[in-house]
């Protein structure tokens, strides 16, 4: 796209958006909203609080979140379960609750991961 097509372009577009800020700023329902909110801030200012010192009064909990973060609280992972495996070989033993053992590597190495998972006792 030519650089005076990208202009003409982003020039509609804010032609657009203040077209529609107009609009906006005759609707009432804003009009009391922006009130609302310089009377609130006016009046936090008066008393030396702030609006996180509001959201605080009124939901402590609030205040510890961090702000993308959900209300729920997350669930606690299942364990994961102890996994033995038998070396016929040699009978050696390994247990592990997950896949990165030395030992266990090395068997996958040599013999195949799907022999060695033969192997597996529990």
């Amino acid at each position: 796209m030519s650089r005076l097509a990208e202009y003409r372009k982003l020039e509609q577009q804010l032609a657009e958006q203040l077209a529609e800020l107009d609009s906006m700023k005759s609707d009432s329902g804003l009009q009391r909203e922006m009130d609302f909110e310089s009377k609130l801030r006016a009046l936090l200012g008066e008393f030396g609080f702030s609006l996180q010192n509001v959201i605080n009064l009124l939901d402590p909990q609030a205040g510890r979140r961090s702000p993308g973060a959900a209300a729920a609280p997350k669930a606690a992972r299942k364990a994961r379960e102890v996994k033995i495996y038998k070396n016929p070989n040699s009978g050696e033993l390994v247990e592990t609750k997950g896949g990165n053992h030395r030992q266990l590597k090395e068997w996958k190495t040599e013999f195949g991961a799907d022999v060695v998972e033969a192997w597996r006792t529990q």
